[in-house]
């Protein structure tokens, strides 16, 4: 028989929460610094550190709330992580081919340079 202590430990304490809920507004707030204020002038290099922040969020969210740590829970944590991560590459490939094609297909003709994507600058 579990006594609720037990089931207090498994769900996680206020501090974990407040943990995990601090490190997703930090890892929020300065990709949206970033991105608003032009910090960085490449946009390979903003999408980069974009997706590895995304990427630490991801890893914070799964341990703060969903609470997978090493602990193996009858193969079912292992499980969780591998569909999760299928999922992200599923959807951010699939995103990045979606713009790509968007962005070939439905710009008009000559407006393809790299200082052209500037929406400002369409009439």
């Amino acid at each position: 028989m579990s006594t609720h202590s037990d089931t207090a430990e498994a769900v996680g304490s206020l501090k974990e929460y407040v943990t995990g809920f601090v490190l997703a507004v930090v890892l929020t707030a300065i990709p949206f610094w970033l991105v608003m204020g032009r910090e960085i002038h490449s946009s390979r290099i903003t999408a980069a550190v974009l997706l590895g922040f995304a990427a630490v969020q991801i890893v914070v969210h799964m341990v703060y709330f969903l609470h997978m740590n090493g602990k193996s829970e009858g193969g079912w944590t292992l499980l969780a992580l591998l569909f999760t991560v299928m999922l992200v590459v599923i959807a951010l490939s699939g995103s990045l081919w979606v713009m790509y094609h968007l962005d070939t297909n439905m710009m008009p003709p000559g407006m393809h340079g790299h200082d052209m994507h500037d929406m400002r600058t369409m009439p």
